[in-house]
């Protein structure tokens, strides 16, 4: 703890340069590729989303999405497109490694270089990323990437009633930091927000764990995890 010339505690001394806005990069693991959110993928996108499953299974999965679950494969095409040419966010698509294919997107939001703080968000996996080590990989290189900017702050942030996401988040290494209570309104309803945080000290002992979790020794030959990425922590 730094104290100054007065006796009181203060935060610690700061060497801090501005990290430059995000740009679209591919980021490439073992098991997928994070590429720039493209018009090309929507389509197959949508199929791999909600070609073959029950209506009500789809539409859950877009419960605590900003956007209702679209009803036509157009509708999901004009959203893929919106987000793609979205100026204050920064959408990407992921591949899978084996097959090429998309499934899954998520995003960059709230980017505050001056503060160095960056959020993850907008996560839309689709259910062929279940049980896979995909989606885990795809958030560990998002995470790398801004922290390898330069940013000190991750942010996670999901409506306080999404359960699976707050656990996510913290299966993943992020601190719960609260809930901010009508921190605003979509869909009709009122959404109380728990906030989550990766920092810029704590961010090296969780890559530790990711590799060591992505380990192709940490599966069996069915791709079932033999431990779990808390172990590695």
């Amino acid at each position: 703890m730094a104290v100054n010339e007065y006796g009181q505690p203060v935060g610690e001394p700061l060497d801090f340069k501005v990290p430059p806005v995000p740009k679209p990069v591919t980021l490439k693991g073992r098991y997928c590729q994070v590429v720039p959110m493209d018009k090309k993928y929507g389509p197959e996108l949508y199929n791999i989303n909600f070609e073959g499953f029950p209506v009500d299974e789809v539409n859950k999965r877009w419960t605590y999405l900003l956007s209702e679950p679209p009803k036509t494969e157009q509708e999901y095409l004009d959203w893929y497109d919106e987000a793609t040419d979205a100026k204050d966010m920064l959408f990407f698509t992921v591949l899978d490694s084996k097959t090429n294919k998309p499934v899954g997107t998520f995003s960059y939001l709230r980017i505050d270089p001056g503060k160095g703080s960056i959020e993850v968000g907008n996560v839309n996996f689709s259910l062929a990323m279940s049980g896979s080590p995909i989606s885990t990989e795809a958030q560990y290189l998002l995470m790398k990437h801004a922290f390898d900017l330069g940013y000190r702050r991750y942010e996670w942030k999901c409506d306080a009633y999404n359960m699976p996401s707050r656990k996510a988040a913290l299966r993943l290494g992020f601190t719960f930091e609260g809930i901010f209570r009508n921190w605003f309104h979509y869909k009709g309803r009122n959404r109380d927000t728990a906030w989550f945080s990766v920092t810029d000290r704590e961010y090296p002992a969780l890559e530790k764990a990711f590799l060591q979790w992505l380990e192709p020794t940490n599966f069996d030959s069915n791709g079932h995890q033999l431990k779990k990425l808390e172990y590695f922590r």
